[in-house]
């Protein structure tokens, strides 16, 4: 990871310590407009399912447009908890095309 101030962040966040995993997912969420790249970089390469899902929550908390994308390919995800911040990440973005993203996973049925 390029970005040195992440990579110790994720690390925090994988710490058997509570302490410093809410640290490090913190952190990330006060900059998570300024890292929405790396954070959504760590979160298409992370294997741990609850990683994975606070990765994805930082990536809606930043409300990037950069963001969509991301955010609507986890519409179809088995994974409810995925699916719940990519609606919410979507619904923040309130851009036409977030709209759109979740109009067709509504009819599709991914999503109520």
């Amino acid at each position: 990871m390029a970005n040195q101030r992440v990579a110790r962040a994720l690390d925090s966040m994988r710490s058997p310590d509570p302490e410093i995993r809410a640290q490090g997912f913190d952190f990330l969420r006060e900059h998570a407009d300024a890292y929405v790249g790396d954070i959504a970089d760590a979160f298409g390469e992370e294997q741990d399912d609850e990683l994975r899902c606070l990765l994805l929550e930082l990536v809606a908390e930043a409300r990037s447009p950069g963001a969509l994308e991301l955010l609507a390919a986890q519409l179809d995800s088995e994974d409810e908890s995925l699916r719940f911040w990519a609606v919410r990440g979507l619904e923040m973005l309130d851009s036409a095309a977030a709209r759109q993203a979740l109009h067709r996973a509504r009819v599709n049925g991914w999503i109520a």
